[in-house]
């Protein structure tokens, strides 16, 4: 198959889940004979032509003039456009995320194509973000529903979003969730750089927005008894909320910002030998940086939502507010090792059965194929 991923920031990722997720797939079904492109923005760190066998296309964004928000309807327009022309010959394009293509979609008609088979990954339920006004809410709603009707097949990467879809629009998706690396290998001197010690510090990993509820973690973590192990939060600070959170806590005493890191190797083994592992997304479907840390080892404390439910069940500590997670901090002593042992062993078998990044790529070749052969019937 010649296939087409859209909608990143580009591979390899620097940025966030959706590029993590493009990386894997594309690598995957390059080393299983497929012809893979990735469509990267003129500013990716990567400038080369080809990563690890997939074909890198560089398209201009003009994110840098106009910032991302805006920037991105051009950019996806372009690289829609070029995945449209006739020379490239695509027999799948896949979209990660509808926010900004789906005027891309209404201008190309794209509901009419037969070649090539066009899927929408819809990611998570974007109208509910905090950091939009209402009036961007309502925008999203209606390309919620543009994305719906033009889309000739969706993904969903949860069962609550795919349940979602079908209730609301009555439309079928696929269900393909992300990976995990199974990562056996967990290097404690990788600490040593963050001056930490295995088993004495607190994790978040996420990008530094308000539906991740940093903040909420942070005030739980400062009106805690946990004062001896510090809570380590591990994002992009460069957004508007991150500076929001660094300015105003960045003094307060067990608090530490660590700014995004992307070798994987040293988040597994922070992950790993973490204390605690805070898990706040509240809007998405599933997270990649959730299953990474099922798949770690973490003792996981999660923010309480239908997407986290689906994927956790009760193999974690849940909260709603700041009260909950210093509630759970003041009483993580009296959890015995067996009760935590237990729960990490679940989640470790829960992501090895059904989350593996081998397990991922095999469902995506096969669902890609039967598309392909019913479009050809």
């Amino acid at each position: 198959m010649k296939i087409a991923i859209l909608g990143t920031r580009g591979i390899p990722n620097n940025y966030g889940g959706f590029e993590q997720f493009a990386e894997y797939l594309s690598v995957g079904l390059v080393e299983k004979g497929h012809d893979v492109t990735v469509y990267s923005p003129h500013f990716h760190d990567y400038k080369e032509p080809v990563y690890k066998g997939v074909r890198i296309k560089h398209i201009y964004s003009p994110e840098h003039v106009m910032g991302s928000s805006f920037g991105s309807f051009f950019y996806d327009y372009a690289c829609l456009k070029d995945a449209l022309k006739e020379k490239e010959k695509f027999d799948i394009l896949y979209e990660l995320g509808y926010t900004s293509v789906v005027p891309s979609y209404i201008w190309f008609n794209v509901k009419k194509l037969k070649t090539p088979v066009l899927i929408t990954n819809m990611d998570g339920l974007e109208h509910r973000r905090p950091k939009f006004n209402r009036w961007v809410r309502c925008f999203l709603r209606w390309e919620e529903k543009m994305a719906i009707r033009y889309s000739s097949h969706i993904v969903t990467d949860n069962k609550a979003i795919h349940d979602y879809h079908l209730a609301k629009y009555g439309k079928e998706s696929k269900f393909l969730a992300y990976g995990a690396c199974m990562n056996r290998h967990y290097r404690e001197q990788y600490l040593h750089e963050f001056n930490l010690t295995a088993g004495n510090y607190l994790l978040v990993i996420a990008r530094m927005e308000p539906e991740n509820n940093i903040e909420m973690i942070i005030k739980g973590y400062l009106e805690s008894n946990m004062k001896d192990k510090p809570l380590i939060i591990v994002g992009r600070i460069k957004t508007s909320h991150g500076k929001y959170l660094v300015n105003k806590y960045r003094q307060s005493a067990g608090i530490r910002f660590i700014n995004g890191i992307y070798d994987f190797e040293k988040l597994c083994a922070l992950r790993h030998f973490s204390y605690l592992y805070f898990h706040g997304h509240s809007v998405g479907g599933t997270n990649p940086s959730l299953l990474e840390a099922m798949a770690s080892g973490c003792f996981i404390a999660a923010h309480d939502n239908e997407f986290n439910r689906s994927i956790l069940k009760e193999n974690a500590l849940f909260f709603h507010h700041q009260e909950d997670i210093s509630r759970i901090l003041s009483n993580m002593s009296t959890l015995s090792p067996a009760t935590k042992n237990r729960i990490i062993a679940c989640n470790l078998k829960v992501t090895q059965n059904g989350y593996s990044w081998e397990k991922l790529i095999n469902d995506y070749e096969a669902y890609f194929l039967r598309l392909l052969s019913e479009n050809h019937l």
